[in-house]
Parts: structure tokens; C-alpha cells; sequence
């Protein structure tokens, strides 16, 4: 008795082909990381000089389709979200910061206090190295306690560290181009106080510490 071979359809080799290239892009998509370590202190309390971070670097990918678009997971930028990017200035250096203000919003500082559009927003996050009452009376071109008003032109962001008396960010170097952002922190995957020994300093707390 003949022995029937079974054939695929070509429409059916296709479809195949397609949902493998749909899962396998769909896996580099989402676990594709970079590390990055924490050099300074611009990030504190929020993150520590040590802590070694893993920042996944096509969550903010622009997409080529409507297809993938829909399929991948890729994200807007949001204000909060806290991003590796190449430093204006210096292309060659990564920095890390957090996006205050988006494409065509108004960005100022009070008194230190954050404005978005006119309205003061909360920042929990933030901390300060020196006491309002030492700031009074400060003058008007310190960047860190009053900037602004200066809106944001399209397709640019405006960076703040969470130490916001020691950092280097939009306030100093203007506004941060899209095609610098790198990728958006996700968590700490190992941290370590320099200071201490090679054991010792070790920070277990910190460890799969996720990044807000």
C-alpha cells in the first residue's frame, strides 16, 4: 500500500513562519537589557551609588507597524518613569534621571517647588541636601530653587535627578533629545557600599529592588 506524505500548505508555511518571527521578536523585545551601574549620588534616596541596575532597553523602541505596535510591549514615555540616556554634552556617557516634563508642557520651579503647566505637582520621591530655610532669599538664577517657566519643544524631555540639590540635569544642560533615551530602569539586581568590603558592603536588602 502507497504511503501518503503529508504537505504543507504554502499559506500554512507562511502563517508559521510569521508567528515565530512574532514570538521571537516578542522575547527580544522584552528581555533584551543593558546594565548600568549607579556612579553618583544625583538619584538618592531612590537609588544608591553601587547599585547595579538592569534597564530594558526596547521598552521605549519606536515601532515600525501598526503591527507591532499593537503586539510588542512598547510604552510611552510618562512623566515618573526613570530612564538611561545619553548624556547631551557627552554622547559617549549614559546618565540616569527622571522625566519631569513632557513634549509641549511648561516646567518651572518655585521656591524649588515643582510647576507642570501652571499646577504644583507632588514629587514624594525628592529629597533636598539643604533646608529651605537656608535657601531664602536665594537668587533668582539659581537653578535649584527657581527655573523657569520654559515649555518643552516636541519631541524632547525635560530631566530632574531625585537629589535635587546635586544634580546634573535639565536644569543646567536644557532639554533631552527622544533619540537619546536609552531604555527605562526596571530593578536592582545587585548593590554594593564601596566603602565597605567585598562582603560587607553588600546591600542583600537592595537586591531585585524594583525602580519607581
Amino acid at each position: 500500500m502507497a504511503t501518503t506524505h503529508y504537505r504543507k500548505s504554502t499559506a500554512r508555511e507562511y502563517f508559521e513562519s510569521i508567528c515565530v518571527a512574532v514570538i521571537l521578536a516578542l522575547f527580544v523585545r522584552t528581555f533584551v537589557v543593558q546594565a548600568f551601574k549607579i556612579p553618583t549620588g544625583s538619584m538618592e534616596n531612590n537609588l544608591l551609588i553601587g547599585d547595579h541596575l538592569l534597564v530594558n532597553k526596547f521598552v521605549f523602541a519606536p515601532a515600525m507597524t501598526r503591527i507591532e505596535e499593537a503586539l510588542l510591549p512598547i510604552d510611552p514615555i510618562r512623566r515618573g518613569d526613570i530612564v538611561v540616556f545619553k548624556y547631551p554634552e557627552e554622547p559617549e556617557r549614559d546618565f540616569i534621571k527622571r522625566v519631569i516634563g513632557l513634549p509641549g508642557e511648561t516646567v518651572e520651579l518655585r521656591d524649588r517647588r515643582l510647576y507642570i503647566d501652571g499646577t504644583p505637582v507632588d514629587e514624594p520621591h525628592v529629597q533636598y541636601l539643604m533646608p529651605h530655610s537656608e535657601e531664602e532669599g536665594a537668587l533668582d538664577f539659581d537653578v535649584r530653587v527657581h527655573y523657569g517657566p520654559a515649555t518643552v519643544p516636541p519631541g524632547h524631555y525635560f530631566m530632574m535627578g531625585d537629589n535635587r540639590d546635586n544634580s546634573q540635569d535639565s536644569r543646567y544642560w536644557g532639554f533631552l533629545p527622544r533619540e537619546y533615551v536609552k531604555g527605562k530602569a526596571l530593578f536592582v539586581y545587585f548593590s554594593l557600599d564601596e566603602q565597605g568590603g567585598l562582603l560587607s558592603g553588600v546591600r542583600w536588602s537592595r537586591l531585585l529592588h524594583q525602580i519607581h
